[in-house]
């Protein structure tokens, strides 16, 4: 079963990836976890992405293509895997066609996991922090006892991280809808995408995914 995770920044992708992983027994490839690896084990590819990164240059198609290439030929994806990170856009998911079809395979199915994006930018900006202990809060999942003071410490100083500022929220979000459309329209044709809702509850989520990887 080769899968393909997709959803936008706050979906809940990581949450199913580790449900799916444990029921079904594939390898969870995700793209930053690859990279790292390439680089540390001094690949041919590993080695040009390093190249591009020192640089502060973004890693071009065919080297990112490259390394998830290297990836698939591990004996441990035989069976099936889960793609997450990847691919980032059409000449990325062109290039996996291509690929899979060398070794006689194929995307079985696409997992996108639908959140309004409204929904993502409150569970994204909700996060704050005690600037005294560190405590981590959540406006609406995981608030203090008592409005405005640390259940640790007691103290009453808090602050957001740049990450979880509306702005950058927006931009983020904004920036991975720009490049998660194509993919839903090109999977959509190819007659492989599953649109999972993702603002159920956590277990209702991954029911529906288990469903759909059940009929498979």
């Amino acid at each position: 079963m080769n899968l393909i995770l997709m959803g936008l920044p706050g979906a809940g992708k990581g949450t199913q990836a580790q449900k799916i992983v444990e029921e079904f027994q594939i390898p969870h490839i995700s793209t930053g976890d690859i990279f790292r690896d390439a680089m540390k084990n001094e690949t041919p590819m590993g080695l040009q992405a390093k190249a591009f990164i020192d640089k502060g240059e973004l890693v071009p198609d065919e080297v990112t293509n490259g390394i998830v290439q290297e990836r698939l030929a591990q004996a441990d994806t035989d069976d099936g895997f889960m793609l997450d990170g990847y691919p980032r856009n059409l000449v990325q998911a062109k290039a996996l066609d291509q690929m899979l079809s060398e070794s006689n395979r194929h995307v079985d199915a696409v997992l996108n996991i639908d959140v309004d994006p409204a929904v993502l930018t409150q569970r994204l900006t909700g996060r704050f922090i005690c600037r005294n202990c560190g405590a981590t809060y959540h406006r609406l999942y995981n608030p203090p006892k008592v409005e405005g003071t640390c259940d640790v410490c007691g103290h009453h100083d808090f602050y957001q991280r740049e990450d979880d500022k509306p702005e950058t929220v927006k931009n983020r979000l904004d920036v991975n809808i720009k490049m998660n459309t194509p993919l839903v329209d090109y999977y959509t044709k190819a007659g492989v995408l599953h649109t999972v809702d993702g603002e159920q509850e956590i277990g209702q989520v991954y029911q529906a995914v288990q469903k759909i990887l059940t009929n498979l």
